[in-house]
C-alpha cells in the first residue's frame, strides 16, 4: 500500500531530501505542496503531514491548528522541521497536537527513522478498531496463539448482535455505531472487572467481538453483560418504539417486517490445548455455539463445555 505524505515547503526543499532518503522504497510518495495549498494535502486524507517551518509564510500555529480542525485529519500526525530552537515556540507548536519537532540542521538518518516509524505505527494501529479502540483480528489471533503455545485452559467469548442492521436500516449507521461503542464498553467493564486477570476483548468488525478469559465464572459474566446490555440498549431508541417491543422495516426480500429490539448473543468455547491445536479449529465450534445462542429469542448464552480425554 502506498503511503502519500503531504510536505509542506514553498521552496520544495525538504521534499528533494525525502525522496533521495527513500528512493529505494516505492511505499512512500513525498508531495509538495505550497503552504496556501494545504487544502489539497487534506482533502487527500495522507499518511502523515511534514511541514517545513523554515520555508512556508504562513504561521506554522495557524497551519497546525487547521489541520486538527478538520473532521478527516484530526489524527493525522504532522512532523515540524524547523531552525527555531526556543523552548517557548517549540511548545507552542508541540500544544497544537504536533507529534515530532525537528531541528535543523537536519540529521538525515534521524529524518529518516522518524518517518519510517511513524507510518510503522500507522501500520500498527490500523489493526486496532477506529470505533471502538480495541485490538482487532491480528492481535485477536495472536493472543489465542500465545495461551496454546504456553498451554492454558482458557475460553473464546464470541459476541454479536440480533436484528442489528434493522436498527441501522431505521436509524442510520451513526446511530448503529453508537451502540458499537456502548456494546464495547459493556464486554470490557465485565470481562477487565477480574482483578489481576490477564483477560482480553477484541473487535473482529461491525457488531461482532471477541473475548478471551482465564478459567473462571463464565455463566456469570455472561448474564452481567446481558443485563446490562439489555437495560441500556433501550436508551438507543425511541420511547415510542421501546413501548411497541419492535420496529419495522423493509426485510431481505422487500416486504414490511417487525423486527424485535436488538439484543445480544453470546457463544462461549471452553479450550483445552489438549483438544484444540488451533485458531481455525476454536472458531470453527465458535461458530456452531454461536448458531445455537442465535436461535434463542432475546439475549441468550450457551457454553460448549471442554471434556477430557476419556469424554467426560
Amino acid at each position: 500500500m502506498i503511503q502519500d505524505i503531504y510536505v509542506i515547503d514553498d521552496k520544495g526543499e525538504l521534499v528533494k531530501i525525502l525522496n533521495n532518503l527513500f528512493n529505494d522504497m516505492p511505499k512512500y510518495r513525498f508531495i509538495n505542496v505550497r503552504a496556501e495549498e494545504l487544502e489539497l494535502a487534506l482533502k487527500n486524507i495522507p499518511s502523515l503531514i511534514i511541514i517545513d517551518e523554515d520555508n512556508t509564510n504562513v504561521d506554522i500555529v495557524q497551519i497546525c491548528n487547521t489541520i486538527r480542525k478538520d473532521d478527516n485529519n484530526s489524527i493525522t500526525p504532522v512532523a515540524v522541521v524547523s531552525s527555531i530552537f526556543n523552548k517557548k515556540h517549540r511548545i507552542e507548536v508541540l500544544q497544537t497536537s504536533v507529534q515530532y519537532y525537528i531541528k535543523k540542521p537536519i540529521d538525515k538518518q534521524y529524518l529518516y527513522y522518524t518517518v519510517k516509524n511513524i507510518i510503522d505505527l500507522l501500520y500498527t494501529n490500523r489493526r486496532i478498531s477506529p470505533l471502538t479502540g480495541l485490538p482487532g483480528n491480528v492481535q485477536i489471533q495472536a493472543e489465542m496463539k500465545k495461551r496454546l503455545l504456553h498451554q492454558q485452559i482458557f475460553a473464546i467469548l464470541y459476541l454479536d448482535l440480533d436484528n442489528f442492521k434493522a436498527y441501522n436500516d431505521v436509524y442510520g449507521f451513526s446511530s448503529g455505531d453508537e451502540i458499537i461503542k456502548f456494546t464495547a464498553k459493556v464486554i470490557s467493564k465485565y470481562i477487565h472487572n477480574i482483578e489481576k486477570s490477564d483477560n482480553f476483548v477484541g473487535h473482529i468488525g461491525g457488531d461482532d467481538f471477541v473475548a478471551i478469559v482465564s478459567k473462571t465464572d463464565y455463566d456469570k459474566i455472561c448474564q452481567e453483560i446481558i443485563i446490562e446490555f439489555d437495560r441500556g440498549v433501550e436508551n438507543f431508541y425511541s420511547k415510542k418504539d421501546v413501548a411497541k417491543g419492535f420496529i419495522e422495516t423493509e426485510n431481505r426480500r422487500g416486504i414490511i417486517e417487525q423486527f424485535p429490539l436488538t439484543t445480544i448473543s453470546i457463544a462461549v468455547v471452553e479450550v483445552d490445548p489438549i483438544i484444540f491445536k488451533s485458531p481455525l479449529e476454536i472458531g470453527e465450534v465458535g461458530a456452531q455455539v454461536k448458531h445455537k445462542a442465535k436461535s434463542i429469542m432475546g439475549s441468550a448464552y450457551v457454553i460448549n463445555k471442554r471434556k477430557s480425554q476419556d469424554g467426560s
